[in-house]
């Protein structure tokens, strides 16, 4: 059985966007499923890792064709692709603007018409089985729609963010029209596709209303991230975040609390170390600054996959943040699943109801506190840093392995093969 995967973020992107459609491509073979990816070909990634290039399998297809985008011009350097990231693309000025309401769903938008000829060339001397799209960009589900339309062959869309309600999306002022068409848009995906894949249960029974079909399959973790290495521990009592912090997430309370309990206690400011790791908003470090945390503070910029895990296993404490937005409840970060493995107690600022609570609840990895729960915040922090002065901060996460890239590949053949049966 062969599927044909249409993803816009393949190695050398880095990211989280990246890593589920990588993982599920490197297992599927195993359950009897050919994978052929078709992706982009000459685009310049926010952020790159070619350590991820070693875990596409040598034996598949990759298809890519060139792409012009407009944010090449809008928002990012074509030959500076690692200084600037995506945390601060949506500023709510003009090119913001621009980009809500003229790029409809997204500026991808392009690639649609060229890839949609591609591939039809490609079906027409190659049997596919399956087509598979995976947004955002949200763009990838129309090309699949097309060629789904034309050739009849089953379709499945995964939906690793929502569409219309995606967390950024109001930064881009969207007039009216914009958001009709994205709404219309997004009901025809639903409606037409054979199966939609999303990654909460919260965001199934969003996509429940309008959808026939909808399976979800969780982000995960893989074998890099539960090697045995002995890590030391930091000193510090560090509390790191590691991936994309947006402005959406800028934990306000957790710098008011901070500085709070440093003007307090004396040792606990000579102990903190608030480290963060990857690609961070202005916002953010603006209230570091506001809140006079600057000398606890270290922002180390992007690394790739295999030191963000280091990164993991050696914090005191990891610090997981969701988007404060409407129907957050949904939100699952994938970072969450690889912070489940590092066997660090996980400090989480979100909806304390939701997917995220009952996950942590279920592993017993960590604790969510409200996002201006500023009492609790102080509670739970000063807890963890009593078990740090004590030497006996650690964690005994449980019912983790369900979420291996693998057994979650499984669950994803099964869905595949289903659609045939």
């Amino acid at each position: 059985m062969k599927v044909l995967i249409i993803t816009y973020y393949w190695p050398p992107a880095g990211g989280s966007g990246v890593q589920r459609w990588l993982k599920f491509v490197k297992y599927l073979q195993e359950f009897g499923i050919e994978p052929v990816v078709y992706t982009v070909d000459n685009v310049t990634y926010p952020k790159e890792d070619n350590t991820l290039l070693n875990e596409v399998p040598k034996n598949i297809t990759v298809l890519k064709q060139p792409i012009w985008e407009p944010t090449d011009l809008l928002f990012w350097k074509k030959d500076k692709p690692q200084k600037s990231g995506i945390s601060n693309v949506s500023k709510s000025g003009l090119l913001s603007f621009v980009r809500g309401n003229f790029f409809i769903p997204d500026p991808k938008i392009f690639w649609v018409k060229p890839s949609v000829k591609y591939l039809q060339e490609y079906l027409d001397s190659n049997k596919v089985d399956t087509i598979i799209s995976t947004g955002p960009p949200h763009s990838m589900h129309l090309i699949a729609k097309k060629l789904h339309q034309k050739n009849n062959i089953k379709w499945i869309a995964d939906f690793r963010d929502p569409w219309s309600d995606l967390y950024y999306n109001k930064d881009f002022n969207q007039l009216s029209f914009a958001k009709n068409k994205n709404k219309k848009l997004e009901q025809e995906v639903l409606k037409i596709a054979d199966s939609v894949l999303t990654v909460s249960n919260s965001l199934k029974e969003e996509f429940s209303k309008t959808a026939n079909r909808v399976e979800v399959i969780t982000n995960g973790f893989d074998d890099e991230v539960i090697t045995e290495n002995s890590i030391i521990k930091d000193a510090k009592f560090t509390i790191s975040y590691i991936g994309l912090l947006p402005k959406q997430s800028n934990p306000r309370v957790l710098f008011n609390v901070l500085k709070d309990l440093c003007s307090k206690n004396e040792d606990f400011k000579n102990d903190l170390k608030l480290n963060f790791i990857g690609d961070i908003s202005d916002e953010v470090k603006t209230e570091i600054s506001k809140n006079k945390l600057n000398e606890n503070t270290n922002f180390v910029g992007y690394v790739n996959h295999r030191e963000a895990v280091e990164y993991q296993k050696k914090a005191q404490v990891l610090l997981l943040l969701i988007p404060n937005i409407e129907k957050s409840k949904g939100i699952l970060t994938g970072k969450l699943f690889e912070y489940l493995t590092a066997k660090r107690p996980i400090l989480a600022i979100g909806p304390e109801e939701g997917d995220l609570s009952e996950i942590l609840k279920e592993t017993n990895a960590g604790v969510i506190v409200g996002f201006d729960n500023e009492e609790k915040l102080s509670s739970e922090i000063l807890k963890l840093y009593d078990l740090y002065k004590e030497g006996n901060l650690k964690v005994n996460s449980k019912n983790t392995e369900k979420f291996h890239r693998k057994q979650l590949t499984k669950k994803l053949a099964i869905i595949i093969k289903s659609l045939h049966s």
